[in-house]
């Protein structure tokens, strides 16, 4: 839904024209961009050729650079100086890593790297900031220094965690660049909203993850004799089944939490009763509390059904993401921006956090920060039928690419 408008600060979008028409007019480049990384897409922690290629369009625009950042050396940051003397150094923030998914779109710049593609739509966040970072070097009216932050392993491994211990927001005394970051911001294509819009919310926007695998340890048998054995596949089961009752009896129904059982191995023929089975899966929530808990009552049903069952279980716990939560003021500014830069009717208030996790959560550990949506739904577009994030069949929309850089540029300049 459209928010309600509110004073709003001036930007140089407001008014600078030609600004707007160098956007538009750097287009096609930036989409002919995006296809080169979309080709080319890279794991987390391996995006060694996606970094040099960012780090070159960097230096091409004559922006100050500093690459190896990271585990492997893959992140890059690049600073851009205010016009006058200044104190504010605003952030704004792409992830580069790709996923482990043999993609299925078919396109033309189609991965060329066998089971890895780009289905979360980093390629256009990197596109896109490139893109900002090219129309404010040409700005000669910025107000802030700008710090460009190009991530790598934001879907597996929080590189955002590693960057900003080693320094990325901290400025040149702490091993990062120009002045520390007074604040950063961060965009995410968003198939289900229209394009041309953008929007966000105050407060919780994205849930914490956390990941288990089990193993419950039973005694195998002769399926036709199941008296003599422990199946660990009937208490699996029934571990499944109770897990359902957390979220519907122990978490306060005001707030929302995910348990999700994504796998199930066990077993290896039709008449033996197998020694262990296997459960792996993930855990969300929105509250630090309601975390607490479902970890809790993980730990105590996981245990309890094996034992009920005469069996034991081997949990193995792996701590995600905290929970991205926007600050309230930035929240408002992005909105309030948004609605200057892109019209009322282009801004949305999200309704509700989604239960997807986010490593920007670590940036607002240390600064401000704000993480917004940026609308890819074609108009006319069957909602049912476009391909979702983390589909083999995803494809960024080159569309929305002057929008985010749009968006970016304003954020950067008010």
């Amino acid at each position: 839904m459209t928010t309600a408008t509110t004073q709003a600060s001036v930007s140089p979008m407001d008014t600078n024209d030609s600004l707007l028409s160098s956007i538009e007019a750097d287009h096609e480049r930036l989409a002919t961009l995006r296809r080169e990384f979309h080709a080319n897409p890279e794991l987390s922690d391996k995006e060694h050729a996606t970094a040099a290629r960012i780090t070159a369009e960097l230096e091409r625009l004559g922006l100050e650079a500093k690459s190896g950042f990271g585990r492997n050396g893959t992140g890059v940051v690049a600073y851009l100086p205010a016009a006058s003397a200044t104190t504010t150094t605003v952030a704004l923030r792409a992830d580069i890593d790709a996923l482990p998914i043999a993609e299925a779109t078919g396109k033309p710049w189609a991965s060329t790297n066998a089971g890895v593609m780009h289905a979360c739509g980093h390629d256009g966040h990197t596109a896109i900031l490139l893109g900002a970072a090219r129309a404010l070097k040409d700005l000669e009216t910025r107000p802030h220094n700008v710090l460009f932050v190009f991530q790598p392993a934001e879907e597996d491994g929080g590189g955002a965690d590693v960057m900003c211990q080693q320094g990325a927001l901290g400025g040149a005394a702490k091993g990062g660049l120009g002045e520390p970051a007074s604040r950063v911001f961060g965009l995410h294509g968003w198939p289900l909203m229209p394009l041309g819009n953008i929007g966000t919310k105050p407060g919780p926007m994205m849930a914490s993850t956390d990941d288990f695998d089990v193993t419950i340890r039973g005694r195998g048998g002769h399926a036709a004799m199941p008296h003599l054995a422990c199946d660990p596949i009937v208490a699996a089961s029934a571990t499944v089944t109770a897990l359902q009752t957390v979220n519907s009896r122990n978490v306060n129904p005001n707030d929302a939490g995910v348990i999700t059982v994504g796998q199930f191995e066990a077993g290896s023929a039709n008449n033996v009763i197998p020694e262990t089975a296997r459960l792996v899966g993930t855990i969300r929530a929105l509250t630090p509390e309601t975390r607490t808990i479902l970890e809790q009552r993980f730990r105590e049903i996981v245990k309890g059904s094996a034992a009920a069952h005469g069996c034991t279980a081997d949990i193995a716990w792996h701590p995600g993401y905290p929970m991205t939560s926007n600050d309230n003021t930035l929240a408002e500014h992005v909105l309030r921006i948004g609605r200057q830069t892109l019209g009322d009717d282009a801004v949305e208030l999200v309704p509700e956090a989604s239960m997807g996790g986010e490593d920007f959560c670590f940036y607002g550990h240390h600064v401000p920060a704000c993480f917004f949506l940026l609308g890819l739904l074609p108009e006319g577009a069957d909602p049912d039928a476009v391909p979702l994030l983390h589909q083999p069949g995803f494809d960024f929309n080159d569309d929305a690419l002057p929008i985010g850089v749009r968006m970016m540029v304003a954020l950067a300049t008010s």
